[in-house]
């Protein structure tokens, strides 16, 4: 009983370590692409609006940045003590993987993060670009490594197992590119565009209601409003295709989705609400549409689904909680989309910069991509339990030999540094967001491009820099 809840709590260690950090990738990967479109426009057209949005973003790009690594350093540690055994077990695949994205991602990101940061007036315009551009395209590649490695778990390929039960790589390829990662890399990603252009959304809606008149706020809320409503129908469709990889690889989970128990069933009815209970082994107060289930899950009318009764008690994830983050991501996903299409109304009828209920709106749905990518990923990874390696290496043989104590001493360590110290920093990055337009200076600072100090700590990358071509006391266009 205290090795099941010693593992317990290790797992809820992750998790609670995991839900802190994979909020700021979320908004890092697609802001790192917004600032190269804002430059690459500021590089074309020389108006001052996309420079000036660029270095209010860049601000809370950098602080958000750190805030990521630093979150994410600790994770790596936890493999270790926590989970020896799965390192043991699995270190000659998921090793290489994780290297890979230290040499490329991260020595990428940190060879131009400091030219993205603090380069102007000290490069040119255009390699200032391309350290943005490959600033955007690191967070890109970690993500790629990541996701590959996190997919080996659910859908594992290309591998040998050795006389000492140990997973060798027999075909890296097969590893790289397992059956699971093509679908999720694809969510991830547009999940990402999308819970930033949300936030950039909610932003620039704050400023338009404050000044409707605002060109910075109109530029701003017009490219987000853009990107939501082409990224969200692309989002559905990305996620209806790994709805049918997960059911090809991993069917029990999309039983659990959906709170389906019979062992096999054709027409299956799509429940809107319902509580799995995973004692009495069935849905109660299902509400449901009829064979709608079939349509969406196998796009058949009267497809046949498995369900839970299929697998044994021990191999079925928790159906409860899962059966609601899903549906809460859909709902998110949905009202994005709607969000979307709405725009592209008002901006018909020349209502976008007008329309003050729809601001509103949309500072109300700022947040809503961190809930729906931390819905995604808890019905992701719940979904593929008991098993740390799908149908290979239970999450229980993977865990180090640790007490109750041992684990709950590290954990509620963990709560206590962790809660106030992203907490100030969440405050921090709010403030930066609700920074007035008008605190950006109007000419470049004294000295001209090329004679600014230097930065004396990263943080200072929250200061103004000057305009690259624009001397000094010369106005803004």
């Amino acid at each position: 009983m205290e090795t099941s809840l010693a593992v317990d709590l290790a797992r809820v260690q992750f998790a609670f370590t995991v839900s802190f950090h994979i909020i700021f990738p979320a908004l890092t990967i697609g802001l790192a692409a917004y600032l190269a479109v804002l430059e690459g426009l500021w590089l074309k057209t020389k108006k001052s609006v996309y420079y000036d949005l660029y270095r209010f973003w860049i601000k809370i790009f950098a602080v958000a940045f750190g805030m990521g690594v630093v979150s994410g350093v600790v994770m790596s540690y936890q493999f270790g003590t926590n989970w020896s055994r799965f390192s043991d077990i699995t270190g000659n695949v998921l090793g290489p993987l994780i290297s890979y994205e230290v040499l490329t991602a991260f020595f990428l990101e940190a060879g131009f993060l400091g030219i993205m940061l603090f380069g102007w007036g000290r490069v040119g315009p255009k390699l200032h670009f391309f350290a943005t551009c490959m600033v955007s395209l690191g967070t890109l590649i970690s993500a790629f490594w990541i996701l590959s490695a996190n997919s080996w778990m659910h859908t594992p390929a290309g591998f040998g197992i050795d006389p000492e039960g140990r997973f060798i790589a027999e075909d890296w390829m097969e590893i790289i590119f397992n059956p699971s990662f093509p679908y999720r890399y694809t969510h991830m990603m547009l999940a990402a565009f999308l819970t930033t252009s949300f936030v950039v959304a909610a932003v620039g809606a704050w400023h338009l209601l404050q000044r409707r008149g605002d060109e910075r706020a109109r530029v701003m809320f017009s490219m987000a409003m853009w990107m939501a409503a082409i990224v969200a129908p692309m989002q559905m469709i990305a996620g209806d295709q790994q709805g049918l990889n997960t059911l090809e690889y991993q069917p029990v989970k999309i039983a659990a989705m959906e709170g389906i128990w019979p062992a096999s069933q054709s027409g299956v009815c799509w429940s809107l609400i319902g509580w799995p209970n995973m004692e009495k082994e069935v849905t109660e107060f299902d509400v449901c549409i009829p064979h709608l289930g079939s349509l969406l899950l196998t796009h058949e009318w009267s497809g046949e689904v498995k369900g839970l009764k299929n697998w044994p008690a021990d191999e079925r994830p928790n159906a409860t909680v899962i059966f609601w983050t899903f549906r809460i991501m859909v709902a998110i996903g949905l009202a994005m989309m709607a969000m979307g299409m709405i725009s592209i109304v008002l901006r018909i009828n020349r209502r976008l910069y007008d329309a003050r209920w729809f601001h509103k709106l949309a500072l109300v749905m700022g947040p809503s991509g961190f809930i729906a990518v931390l819905c995604g990923w808890v019905t992701t990874e719940m979904g593929r339990q008991p098993w740390v390696v799908f149908d290979h290496l239970r999450t229980a043989d993977a865990a180090s030999p640790l007490t109750v104590p041992e684990v709950a001493t590290t954990l509620a360590l963990f709560v206590i540094v962790y809660i106030p110290v992203f907490g100030i920093g969440t405050y921090y990055l709010i403030r930066l967001m609700r920074k007035d337009f008008a605190d950006l200076p109007a000419v470049a600072p004294a000295g001209g491009p090329g004679r600014q100090q230097h930065a004396k700590r990263p943080l200072s990358a929250a200061q103004d820099p000057a305009l690259p071509g624009r001397g000094a006391g010369e106005p803004a266009e």
